[in-house]
């Protein structure tokens, strides 16, 4: 059930080209990277007989709710690990994690302490042992499978851009992008997280050295956003019709119009950006930003 991955030309009043990539619309519900990451770890799990995909997330993961939807699709059962025993009794008010549930996915719900373990051996000894045997998909689907599907993000003809600019989770995403792109080009990577950690990650898969990281545009750290941004999305959304989320995409876009505002680029350069999905997400925030009485994002999806 793939769909034509388009490409717009976002319209700007300099020498700047800028374009986006909409991965998306690569799927309804397997969205942009998502779909990326889980190709081929679906097709090995197939391989290896596994019946069971067992994953990781939060309150509103796009990888939850992609790994749930692949496993309804394709056959497998799945397994998420949740972050936070307290929403235990909160699943039919998230959005998220209604989805899942409502695509097959059993949950098991633990504390933020015990989840720092999640990678730890015995940890995931421990979780054989109460659900039996299971492919391991890692938390925001980031592994050398993953980094093969992400790979085939880029095609040939996108060696017109000079940068290639996307947002980054876990690193697996643009590790994907770095290794597929051309000596001229160079890519921009925007954590939604605080600190420049992820360098070490990325480098565990990344082969090529022209990229950077972008750290100035977390807007406080993962998950968290403000008016600005907010605004911002909204404003970007009436303007190009392309819906952006919150925690990822929406605050790499912020970043790069910034800094084409403050002449980062050279001019005439073509920028391309990569959406990487997540938009499943946005009532998830939605919920959060009236409980705060902030404004909402308002877009139609």
């Amino acid at each position: 059930m793939l769909q034509e991955i388009s490409t717009q030309e976002i319209k700007l009043s300099n020498t700047i080209s800028v374009f986006i990539r909409r991965e998306d619309l690569i799927h309804p519900f397997i969205s942009g990277n998502k779909l990326r990451k889980l190709k081929y770890n679906l097709i090995q799990a197939k391989a290896e007989n596994q019946q069971t995909l067992l994953t990781f997330g939060g309150a509103f993961s796009n990888h939850i709710a992609a790994t749930a939807f692949a496993g309804k699709e394709y056959g497998f059962k799945t397994l998420g690990i949740i972050r936070g025993d307290e929403l235990e009794s909160k699943i039919l008010v998230n959005p998220t994690l209604k989805f899942a549930q409502e695509c097959g996915m059993q949950f098991k719900f633990i504390s933020r302490d015990d989840y720092r373990h999640k990678a730890e051996t015995e940890f995931i000894e421990n979780l054989k042992q109460e659900f039996g045997d299971f492919y391991l998909v890692p938390e925001g689907g980031t592994n050398e499978l993953a980094i093969k599907g992400c790979e085939e993000i880029l095609e040939k003809e996108d060696a017109e851009y000079d940068f290639v600019c996307c947002s980054i989770g876990t690193g697996g995403t643009i590790s994907g992008i770095i290794n597929s792109i051309l000596p001229h080009q160079k890519v921009l990577g925007f954590p939604a997280l605080k600190g420049d950690f992820l360098k070490e990650e990325i480098r565990k898969f990344a082969r090529n050295e022209n990229w950077e990281l972008i750290t100035d545009y977390h807007f406080g750290g993962y998950g968290k956003v403000n008016p600005e941004l907010i605004a911002f999305i909204n404003q970007f959304y009436q303007e190009n019709k392309i819906p952006l989320d919150p925690i990822y995409t929406g605050k790499m876009v912020f970043g790069v119009m910034d800094l084409i505002e403050k002449n980062y680029f050279p001019e005439h350069s073509k920028i391309l950006l990569i959406h990487t999905g997540g938009i499943q997400g946005i009532s998830g925030m939605n919920i959060k930003l009236k409980i705060k009485h902030l404004p909402t994002i308002n877009i139609n999806v």
